[in-house]
């Protein structure tokens, strides 16, 4: 099923409206649920989108000859198919086609070796675009952030923009937590701004939604939200320390996750960064320990911040967690993931903070011991 199908289905089935919602056919899906690679091939898990497919692999590895098996939903089908051998120097497209034969998807299936980018301009976006209906054209919902890695992948940040979708689907990009915006330090910038959730968010005890940035994936996850941001992509460098340019005015009502007042209270934003260990126990971190995982070996915050309207420029540096030390080995075998986050309400993972409170950032800047 589509992802914004899920995420509809998810949530309404949660609040007992599963009966006010018209069962889709199982035979009218087409999609990758799953991928696998020989045994030992990938350093991480696959990374499943709409329409791509990223298998992280190491750079020696062979990419000449290579077979991934898919699983598919219900009764679908794949071209080529699963476990035929290509050539993935380059990215191959797969087709998947719906058991009744009339829903097709193309699938981009690419493997990477190379690190994340380090420079972040945020000039580059693309929306997330779905159609209910194959034959119309598809609707344009909000932006997607991506920059270019050093072999020209595409690197892309997430953001908690899908969980937004699902009550304000009919919002403008420009009204989304997360979304490009003019004026930037040079050219243009990432705005992420504090908004209400509506009324079904209340429901859940979510009443606001912080604009939020970050690398790695949102998947949502219906009985715990925090754990819907993965944070971190795979990086086999030391990071040294992270530079850039914000502004930044908190909203004037600070509420917490009850949707009441906290009189006194003052929102604020966040800027940091982790360097942490990917183990089988830890294959990634989430909103409820991107800050106090074990596995995290180094870490990076802006302390010194505050309310602004000029860009004004910040530098952290990376700094040992509990005396803690990268293993040599582990980081040339890709065994540590890089994150770097950003949200408009410092605490919005906990749902509290004030609407209107607006954070713009551009120009970052990744620097790692070469």
């Amino acid at each position: 099923m589509d992802n914004i199908k899920t995420l509809f289905l998810a949530v309404l089935a949660l609040v007992s409206f599963a009966s006010c919602i018209k069962d889709e056919a199982p035979n009218q899906e087409a999609d990758i649920l799953s991928c696998k690679v020989g045994d030992g091939l990938l350093i991480r898990e696959p990374i499943i989108t709409n329409d791509e497919v990223r298998l992280y692999v190491n750079g020696w590895i062979d990419l000449t000859n290579l077979a991934p098996i898919f699983t598919l939903t219900e009764g679908a089908t794949i071209e080529p198919a699963s476990g035929t051998a290509r050539n993935f120097t380059t990215p191959q497209n797969y087709t998947v086609t719906s058991q009744d034969g009339r829903w097709k998807k193309t699938y981009k299936v690419s493997f990477l070796s190379d690190d994340l980018a380090t420079e972040y301009h945020f000039e580059n976006m693309k929306w997330y675009e779905y159609a209910d209906d194959e034959s119309q054209p598809a609707k344009k919902y909000f932006h997607i952030f991506f920059d270019k890695t050093s072999d020209n992948s595409e690197m892309e940040w997430g953001s908690g923009n899908a969980g937004f979708m699902i009550t304000n689907n009919n919002a403008q990009a420009e009204d989304y937590p997360t979304s490009q915006a003019n004026d930037g330090y040079i050219g243009k910038c990432a705005k992420l701004t504090t908004v209400s959730a509506g009324e079904l968010g209340k429901m859940f005890g979510a009443p606001i939604a912080a604009g939020n940035l970050f690398t790695g994936t949102f998947q949502i996850n219906p009985t715990d939200m925090l754990k819907s941001t993965r944070f971190g992509l795979p990086f086999s460098k030391k990071p040294l320390e992270l530079t850039g340019y914000y502004k930044y005015k908190a909203g004037t009502t600070f509420t917490n996750k009850e949707g009441n007042e906290v009189k006194g209270q003052k929102d604020d934003f966040s800027i940091y960064a982790v360097f942490y260990e990917v183990t089988p126990e830890v294959p990634t971190l989430d909103g409820t320990n991107s800050q106090t995982s074990p596995n995290i070996v180094l870490a990076a915050e802006l302390d010194e911040r505050h309310e602004t309207d000029r860009w004004t420029r910040f530098s952290i540096p990376f700094k040992p967690v509990a005396n803690r030390t990268i293993d040599a080995e582990k980081l040339k075998a890709g065994k540590y993931n890089l994150a770097i986050i950003m949200s408009s309400s410092k605490d919005g993972g906990l749902f509290n903070g004030a609407v209107g409170s607006t954070l713009y950032v551009d120009e970052l800047q990744l620097f790692y011991e070469k």
